[in-house]
């Protein structure tokens, strides 16, 4: 019985006003990352100050404009795009990290995640909330990105740009996954720069975002073989670039649909355990 007279979508939450509350969320984040114009300009030039060493670096390393090193470990001479499309992706692999694990840390620090923890919707999808306009920014600079390194650094990406997309999206539903458990070990350890530097770092070095992964020392490329990603940037270079995949891209596909399920499910056990064992010691307020 609604005895306080609420509207019904506040009384008895439903899948629609759950979905409003995403996008209330998401327009927040959105408002104030454009309210800081120079924060946006920042966010494209930012990537390219890092990338244009890069450009100068493989050209002097370059014959008639490949990169024959690269084109013996890949399969394609063309460094710039195969630099490219790694950060790319990586940039979206950080938005879900920093979306997460970040946005949650600023919450305990400002005091606000014990009333936010109040709201009646799922905490799993506040926390899923804080990543849709980090996402959206993403795209959009990403796009950006692309457009001025194809002016600044003759950047001409062929090949089939809907199988790449749809391999992307299953990879991203599984970082959702691993954003929960990282969530959750954020609101444990409340501590987050650290955590999400080290991480995003290690994913980005053994991933092989910025070269392949046959040029790691053997006691490593066990390791990066062992990360979903590593395909997931493999397979999206082969259909862009026409590399060579480290495995069947059939396979590498069935291994990033594994990945999704199983990392969806587990970081959703994983932060559930966790977030209530800070609730029941009381750290929910401390930071």
């Amino acid at each position: 019985m609604n005895t306080l007279n609420l509207p019904r979508s506040l009384s008895q939450p439903s899948a629609a006003s759950h979905l409003r509350a995403l996008g209330v969320i998401a327009l927040k984040d959105w408002r104030h990352f454009v309210r800081y114009p120079l924060e946006v300009v920042t966010s494209i030039l930012q990537p390219l100050i890092w990338l244009t060493p890069v450009y100068f670096m493989g050209r002097v390393f370059s014959v008639g404009g490949q990169a024959q090193g690269l084109a013996a470990y890949s399969g394609t001479g063309d460094y710039m795009a195969f630099i490219l499309i790694g950060q790319a992706l990586i940039n979206f692999i950080n938005a879900v990290f920093w979306g997460m694990g970040y946005a949650l840390k600023n919450d305990m620090d400002t005091g606000v995640l014990e009333a936010n923890w109040l709201l009646p919707m799922p905490r799993v999808l506040l926390l899923a909330g804080r990543t849709l306009a980090s996402l959206m920014i993403t795209t959009l600079t990403t796009a950006a990105i692309f457009v001025l390194a194809a002016l600044l650094f003759g950047f001409k990406p062929s090949g089939n740009a809907v199988a790449a997309v749809l391999t992307t999206l299953p990879m991203l539903l599984g970082l959702y996954g691993f954003g929960l458990a990282f969530a959750a070990l954020v609101m444990l350890m409340k501590e987050a720069n650290t955590l999400v530097d080290v991480s995003s770092f290690l994913v980005q070095l053994l991933s092989g975002s910025n070269f392949p992964v046959q040029a790691l020392p053997r006691w490593l490329l066990p390791v990066a073989l062992a990360l979903p990603l590593t395909y997931g940037l493999d397979a999206v270079r082969y259909w862009l670039l026409a590399t060579r995949p480290l495995l069947p891209v059939a396979v590498e596909l069935g291994l990033l649909l594994v990945f999704m399920v199983g990392m969806l499910a587990g970081g959703y056990a994983a932060f559930k355990g966790l977030e209530r064992r800070v609730r029941r010691r009381g750290g929910l307020q401390a930071h």
